[in-house]
C-alpha cells in the first residue's frame, strides 16, 4: 500500500519509526536537491540534510496536515539554511581580525627574538665584569641585589650597567650603519 507525504508525517509525529523511514526513503533526495540549490555546496547541502533530517522527528511534532507536507518540509529547509547561513555570518564577524591579530603577534615574536639574539652576541663582546652586571639586572636582580652577589658596592653596579649601555649602543649604531 503507498501512502502519501502527508499520512506518513502525521504517522511518524504520533512515533511511527516504520513512518518517518518511508518519509526519509522518499523525501531525503528531494531535501538534499533543495539544499544543495539554497547552498551552492556539495558538502553544505549534505550537513544541512543530514541536519534537517535529524531535527525533523521533533520537527514533525508541529506536522498539523493543513498544508502539504512538502510545503512545510520545503519551509524547513529554507529556514535551517537561513539559520546556518546567519551562524556562518555570525562566526566570520567574530573571527574577523583574528588572522591580521596572529601575523602581528608572530611578527612581534620574531622581532623579540632576533633583539633577544642580537643582545646575547653583543653581550658577548663586554668585559666578564660589565656581563655578568648586565646578566644579573636583566634578570630583574636590583642594583644593590646585584651589588651584594657580586661582592661590589651598588654604585658599581650602576657604573657598570651604564658602561654596558653605552657600549651595546656602541655596536647598535654600528649595526644600524
Amino acid at each position: 500500500m503507498k501512502s502519501d507525504d502527508t499520512t506518513l508525517a502525521l504517522a511518524a509525529a504520533g512515533g511511527d519509526a516504520g513512518a518517518f523511514a518511508r518519509l526519509m526513503e522518499r523525501q531525503y533526495d528531494r531535501f538534499f536537491r533543495l539544499c544543495f540549490r539554497l547552498t551552492g555546496s556539495r558538502t553544505e547541502a549534505e550537513d544541512l540534510t543530514q541536519d534537517i533530517c535529524a531535527a525533523l522527528p521533533a520537527k514533525l511534532r508541529s506536522f498539523n496536515g493543513d498544508a502539504s507536507f512538502t510545503t512545510w518540509a520545503y519551509r524547513i529547509c529554507v529556514n535551517a539554511a537561513h539559520d546556518r547561513r546567519r551562524r556562518a555570518a555570525t562566526h566570520a564577524r567574530a573571527a574577523s581580525g583574528w588572522g591580521d591579530w596572529e601575523i602581528n603577534r608572530r611578527a612581534a615574536d620574531a622581532q623579540a627574538e632576533e633583539a633577544l639574539d642580537w643582545l646575547t652576541q653583543a653581550m658577548a663582546t663586554l668585559s666578564e665584569d660589565l656581563r655578568d652586571t648586565l646578566a644579573l639586572v636583566l634578570d630583574d636582580v636590583t642594583h644593590a641585589q646585584a651589588g651584594d652577589i657580586l661582592g661590589i658596592s651598588e654604585g658599581t653596579v650602576s657604573w657598570r650597567i651604564s658602561q654596558a649601555k653605552k657600549h651595546l649602543a656602541t655596536l647598535r649604531q654600528e649595526d644600524t650603519a
